[in-house]
């Protein structure tokens, strides 16, 4: 191989990579975009726990499920109780946000059910 052809094919690594740096950058997004679907989803059982114990014991139902999740998420979270007699339901939603604009993956929802008090 002589210098010249040599001289010619230096960049050519650089140029490979730019154009495989999008797609990189699509599967990190999209790995971190897993991850917080993840923990809204767990987030979202512990909102429905707390909402559960508070309503079996006459207490707040929607600041105690608001309290339980993360202040980054509390803003997207609701609680909907149902008395059944000897027990509560509480189900709780809790939005999930997205890193990427346009990305819709709407609400993680879970529900608990506990003994009442009375």
């Amino acid at each position: 191989m002589t210098y010249r052809s040599q001289r010619r094919d230096r960049g050519q690594a650089a140029i490979e990579y730019l154009g495989f740096l999008p797609v990189l950058l699509v599967v990190a997004m999209a790995g971190i975009q897993l991850g917080i679907i993840a923990y809204t989803a767990q987030q979202a059982g512990t909102a429905a726990r707390a909402g559960a114990r508070s309503a079996s014991l006459d207490g707040p139902v929607q600041q105690t499920c608001q309290n339980a999740v993360s202040s980054w998420l509390a803003d997207g979270t609701g609680c909907a109780t149902a008395d059944l007699g000897e027990e509560v339901r509480v189900t709780a939603t809790v939005d999930i946000p997205s890193i990427v604009p346009g990305w819709d993956f709407g609400p993680a929802t879970k529900t608990a059910t506990m003994p009442s008090d009375d």
